[in-house]
């Protein structure tokens, strides 16, 4: 399955547009921290990786609502 690389913009609404596609991990991860350092300081911009079998499949990932990760303490 391919990794895939997206700028993700959520104001007004959710955007996503394809970057980039690698089939390694190593090439997409060095990608994705080459692209978030270029990123201007306060930008509403995000960078996102995923990996998916489709294209459809990732974005349907990416446009999921995720419930928050437990805090410490949260039982």
């Amino acid at each position: 399955m391919p990794y895939y690389i997206y700028h993700v913009t959520d104001f007004p609404f959710r955007q996503l547009k394809k970057l980039e596609q690698h089939d390694v991990y190593r090439d997409a991860s060095a990608r994705v921290k080459q692209l978030r350092i270029e990123l201007v300081v306060g930008s509403p911009t995000m960078i996102k990786m995923i990996h998916a079998e489709t294209e459809f499949d990732a974005e349907d990932l990416l446009n999921q609502i995720r419930d928050p990760a437990p805090e410490l303490g949260d039982d």
